[in-house]
């Protein structure tokens, strides 16, 4: 029987421990029918419920305070080139520059896909 790849590091060397697949160069563990699962749920969508993917543009739909500093990030500004992070445990699912403020995550719910 062929063993899947680990889903984090994609090494081949996975092995079974029970009912859990283990990576041993990583040491990332998961359930045999846990990855169809992620990529299901990896889906990140705009306010307006489009799909998100890696280098779109997207606009700000609401004034955004810049957490640690004076800056906001204005309505109907436009990032341009994301990058999605479909594992973020805060809600900030989108890694981008913005001009004139530099790099930072914004939550996929005050963004639409321009």
């Amino acid at each position: 029987m062929s063993l899947p790849n680990c889903p984090k590091c994609q090494s081949e060397y996975s092995y079974e421990d029970g009912d859990l697949l283990i990576c041993p160069e990583c040491s990332h563990e998961w359930k045999a029918n846990e990855e169809a699962q992620t990529e299901a749920e990896a889906v990140i969508k705009d306010a307006n419920g489009n799909v998100l993917a890696d280098g779109d543009t997207v606009t700000v739909i609401k004034d955004l305070k810049i957490k640690g500093s004076s800056s906001v990030v204005k309505v109907g500004t436009k990032v341009k080139n994301i990058r999605l992070l479909p594992e973020a445990s805060d809600g900030h699912d989108i890694d981008c520059k913005v001009d004139g403020i530099g790099a930072i995550k914004l939550k996929s719910e005050y963004v639409k896909k321009a």
